[in-house]
């Protein structure tokens, strides 16, 4: 249930003295929701504003009961616990709902995207061994063109329209005749059971299955508190589509667990970065956390003209976020950007945080409880100033927040959890004060006449420049300097490609940052390849390169 939380007045008291006393058999939908809202029901849990801006408040004594509904109407189904069940609700009310009512019969969600192909929903149910699925209406017909082709799937549950589809049952129907009250059974999953399984962005190969246990819930403490900074009677938004742990991070556990609200803005269709602006300022949001690319489309609206007195702290993570933009969002609404960084297989592991001193460009330093150091191509561990590995030492007791493995892959899993470290396969360095300072993935460093590139470094240097939205920087390979930079280039609105632009890019990158790094290739987009999570897919770019050795174009 709700605590109080330490305030911790420097980040080296909050390195030395935090710590999370971890209950047995601990399940966050009776130990925390169910506990919560049977002395406090009425405490504000979410804002859920719609595509046509109907706004729902709800309290936590709602998700309390509907949950046990839900738990009670996927039971009579003959969904129980271990049973692995597919989630496609974007960010409708449901999502929350139903992850509460299976975390209760002890049944595994497995949080997936709206954009999936009806291959794609095929490989994850077959691969995970999925048994019933609850899906959006327009989503069905995508499960019903390989439902042939899944014996595993037996369960189909419709949310959202006016007819359920033949073959599924109805999320409404199988709720209404269903009791709002579900005891704790005495065999209740919890503590190092299954609790979650999602499937990896999958930037470079097919995804790969994370499995979190009960615990991880607890791990999202420091995200919520500590790096959301959030209070009672915050009003918080993530941006983030519920098929990614990154809405866990931001619309769940950790920010109901600091008693604050999470607002849910469920807008469908194209992104429009204004829409985004008068939502936060109508609805007064309190703190935001947004994936740098929305920071990099917000800064170029008129900002000003919105009413963001309200918002107090803002947080990025998923990509890196480029000084340029940190420098624009500060000028124009006065506040910081404090970034984060961690991955699906974790919580939060490096971050920066209001206690400490801010170097923009930095991803901060290690979250408490997590052992973070960096090791060379050798295993040995790297002194300041020194390029390495991410590494995770394990101790003795399981690191909490850290994933037990991947699903029915133990050659993977072993790939990156042997030698007593877990192997993050990004790289990274660190100041003298202990900041790390990310260079990118493994294979997106580049190596060009004996120098190390990270392409951040170079994507960094092109986004400031007012002609560039979004740059993709990647080496291709050159007889003479091993490899060469290239840029792949997404511009501004009424922009066109010329040469004189490619010579001005170039020329700016040199300014910018170190001469050698300027890219001798550019190349134009109308967009970027990205996962359907929204990463950019540079290994995709560079395979279209591979075995080419292009001129600058344009």
């Amino acid at each position: 249930m709700q605590k109080e939380f330490k305030v911790f007045e420097t980040f080296d008291d909050f390195k030395r003295d935090f710590s999370v006393d971890v209950p047995p058999k601990y399940n966050f939908a009776f130990d925390f929701l169910d506990a919560t809202a049977a002395v406090d029901p009425t405490r504000p849990a979410m804002v859920h504003v719609d595509n046509d801006n109907n706004r729902r408040d709800l309290d936590i004594g709602y998700f309390s009961r509907e949950s046990a509904r839900m738990a009670n109407a996927f039971s009579a189904m003959g969904i129980g616990r271990g049973d692995k069940v597919m989630l496609v609700l974007q960010r409708r009310v449901e999502f929350w709902v139903t992850v509460l009512g299976l975390v209760k019969i002890g049944a595994v969600p497995v949080p997936s995207p709206h954009l999936l192909t009806a291959h794609d929903v095929e490989f994850r149910v077959n691969k995970a061994g999925i048994k019933a699925c609850v899906v959006e209406q327009d989503f069905v017909e995508r499960v019903d063109a390989v439902r042939h082709a899944c014996p595993c799937l037996a369960h189909f549950v419709q949310v959202g329209g006016e007819a359920t589809a033949p073959g599924w049952a109805s999320y409404v129907e199988i709720g209404a005749n269903a009791s709002n009250v579900f005891p704790r059974p005495a065999d209740s999953a919890g503590a190092e059971d299954v609790m979650f399984i999602f499937f990896s962005s999958g930037t470079t190969g097919m995804p790969k299955m994370v499995v979190h246990n009960h615990n991880y819930p607890l791990g999202h403490i420091t995200t919520g508190v500590y790096w959301h900074d959030l209070k009672p009677g915050d009003l918080h938004l993530t941006v983030a589509d519920t098929g990614w742990a990154k809405s866990i991070w931001g619309k769940f556990f950790g920010q109901w667990m600091a008693g604050a609200c999470v607002f849910t803005w469920d807008y469908r269709g194209k992104f429009v970065p204004a829409d985004l602006l008068r939502v936060i300022s109508e609805h007064k949001v309190t703190t935001f956390c947004a994936p740098p690319t929305i920071y990099r489309f917000l800064v170029r609206e008129d900002v000003a003209s919105f009413d963001l007195s309200a918002l107090r702290h803002c947080t990025t993570a998923g990509e890196l976020l480029n000084e340029s933009v940190f420098q624009a969002w500060k000028k124009v609404t006065g506040l910081t950007i404090y970034e984060g960084y961690g991955q699906t297989e974790t919580t939060l592991q490096i971050g920066a945080f209001p206690n400490m001193e801010i170097k923009p460009g930095s991803i901060g330093k290690p979250c408490p409880g997590w052992d973070i150091v960096l090791l060379d191509a050798k295993g040995h561990v790297c002194p300041p100033g020194e390029e390495g590995e991410i590494c995770i030492r394990l101790g003795s007791g399981k690191t909490l927040g850290l994933f037990d493995g991947y699903l029915y892959e133990p050659e993977k899993t072993s790939s990156v959890l042997f030698g007593g470290y877990y192997h993050t396969g990004d790289k990274a360095w660190r100041d003298e004060d202990g900041y790390y300072w990310f260079l990118g993935r493994n294979d997106d460093l580049i190596k060009s006449s004996g120098y190390r590139i990270g392409p951040f470094e170079v994507e960094s240097a092109l986004v400031s420049h007012p002609a560039v939205v979004e740059a993709a920087v990647t080496g291709v390979p050159d007889p003479d300097r091993g490899q060469v930079v290239k840029a792949t280039v997404v511009l501004g609105a009424g922009l066109q490609p010329s040469p004189e632009l490619v010579k001005e890019l170039q020329d700016h990158v040199k300014k910018v940052t170190a001469p050698y790094k300027y890219p001798r290739i550019i190349e134009f987009l109308p967009e970027l390849p990205k996962t359907i999570s929204g990463k950019i897919k540079r290994a995709e770019i560079r395979a279209k390169d591979e075995g080419k050795n292009p001129e600058p174009t344009v």
